[in-house]
């Protein structure tokens, strides 16, 4: 992954590459020098040269809890007791927290070895995928511009256990790698990573990884009628990409195969976001809009994801990149748009762009084949305020949909809570000038926005993820380290590769 990007000749992702040369093998017993993690339940069975018993361990306050950690030193060795909680209550969500916490307690080794005898009813292959992703997605630290990172990468990986869980771990590492990337682009500067940047990573990245990948320009935009993304662009001296990726399944003798579907996403890449015009304040809310392509990332980097898996849908990706910046040309209160397909756009707020660039690419999936739609975006700061930084929201048309998405979010605890569409919001919409406005009243924001967006989707199975909240966090949280956190590439991820067509009669 050696693209550059930018003034500066910026890498893009040298997290995601130093994945690639972490080695994971499964042993059937540890090597007698090895930092060992060994997941405990209160009260549980501990290892018998931890030389320790509950009672001591109670004294030093360890009780097991989630996430809990007690390290042993050895002559040779180090041994890290990890709390899992409840031993009814352990799921591949504990396993992969416990990894996390190993992780973080052994901050200086590279070469980490974790126990996977004792996981209860979590299939072998579950529990080593995401042991693997704990680790090293807590091990990430975004180092490209500092000198000291402070943070020993990691190096190789050793899970012990007497199954076959190979798979299951060069599944989690392969999941992590998204994450990574995803975080990557979300964390470069706003100065470095452009459209245009974004758009030579997608090029170099997506062709290396087999898949499709075509590039429209600002000429290209307007013969095709792209007036959100036009409209958006407006302000900015940085022209505007739209990103069009396709992956098609392939046989294992590298032959086209038959898809078991065809699934659409669409993802928000405003590279950064001063609100236009309606100026945001200058306070920390701004200074993270470097992350306002979070959407769009997690779709680039789920998606060169897809080949290494033998996803057997086919995923087309559109990804709308652009900056939202006020000068003397800038999208102004009260301009209308033209978007794809025609429908016009009242501009009430020029913060409220999203939506805008994300509808003409709504309408471009609607006109291909398609058995449905899923758009991902930093919407809304209404669904922050709901749900806070740990939960996305979920809207559509589509229950069948929906519960896709929800089970692919619990599958790789990137959780998502579903709010109502409800279509008697709709009329604050309605604009005295052109077809709708782009916003509706200081209430129920989120529920409006995907109102907004439904509109250009002609009736297609639709759902719409809102991660305006969970795109960053302030501190380090289990796996998640402070910044910006890839949310939604694994969810995405686990979509494609277990999506069904749906009947299209779920509302």
């Amino acid at each position: 992954m050696a693209a550059f990007l930018g003034r500066h000749s910026y890498p893009l992702a040298p997290s995601s590459s130093q994945l690639e040369g972490v080695r994971v093998t499964v042993a059937a017993a540890p090597a007698p020098d090895a930092v060992l993690g060994v997941p405990v339940v209160p009260h549980g069975k501990l290892p018998t040269d931890a030389n320790v018993t509950w009672q001591t361990l109670a004294g030093c306050n360890f009780q097991a809890k989630p996430g809990q950690t007690f390290v042993l030193p050895r002559d040779k060795a180090t041994l890290v007791l990890v709390g899992l909680g409840d031993a009814g209550e352990l799921d591949a969500a504990r396993l992969r927290n416990a990894a996390a916490a190993f992780a973080r307690a052994t901050e200086s080794h590279g070469r980490l070895t974790m126990m996977l005898a004792d996981i209860g009813a979590v299939p072998g292959d579950v529990a080593a995928q995401a042991v693997v992703e704990g680790i090293l997605l807590a091990r990430y630290r975004y180092g490209v511009l500092k000198a000291d990172t402070a943070v020993t990468p990691i190096a190789e990986i050793v899970l012990v256990s007497d199954r076959d869980i190979a798979a299951g771990a060069e599944r989690g590492k392969v999941l992590a790698a998204a994450t990574t990337v995803a975080r990557d682009l979300a964390n470069a500067p706003p100065a470095l990573l452009t459209a245009t940047a974004m758009a030579q990573a997608a090029q170099s990245l997506g062709r290396e990884r087999g898949l499709e990948v075509e590039v429209f320009d600002k000429d290209a935009l307007i013969e095709l009628g792209c007036g959100g993304l036009l409209g958006v662009n407006a302000g900015s001296s940085e022209p505007p990409v739209m990103i069009k990726l396709t992956y098609k399944p392939r046989a294992a003798d590298g032959s086209a195969a038959t898809s078991t579907g065809h699934l659409t996403l669409v993802g928000k890449g405003i590279m950064y976001d001063a609100g236009g015009l309606a100026l945001k304040p200058a306070d920390d809310v701004h200074a993270n809009m470097k992350n306002d392509m979070t959407g769009a990332g997690s779709i680039l980097a789920a998606m060169l994801s897809l080949p290494a898996l033998h996803c057997p849908t086919e995923v087309v990706g559109y990804l709308m990149c652009t900056d939202n910046r006020p000068s003397g040309t800038a999208l102004a209160m009260g301009d209308v748009l033209v978007t794809r397909g025609g429908k016009t756009v009242e501009v009430t707020n020029t913060d409220a762009e999203g939506r805008l660039v994300m509808a003409d690419a709504l309408v471009l999936a609607t006109e291909n084949e398609t058995d449905a739609i899923v758009d991902i975006a930093t919407l809304t700061g209404a669904c922050m305020r709901a749900l806070g930084t740990q939960i996305a929201g979920v809207l559509g048309n589509d229950e069948q949909l929906i519960d896709q998405v929800k089970t692919a979010a619990y599958a790789t605890d990137e959780p998502v809570w579903q709010f109502p569409l409800a279509r008697r919001y709709r009329k604050e919409l309605d604009s005295n000038v052109a077809d709708l406005k782009n916003l509706g009243g200081p209430n129920a924001g989120t529920i409006i926005a995907a109102l907004f967006l439904e509109e250009f989707v002609a009736g297609k199975p639709w759902a719409h993820i809102d991660i305006a909240g969970t795109a960053e966090s302030d501190d380090d949280v289990s796996w998640h380290p402070g910044g910006c956190t890839g949310f939604g590439a694994r969810l995405l991820v686990q979509l494609a590769v277990d999506f069904r067509p749906v009947t299209g009669s779920g509302r």
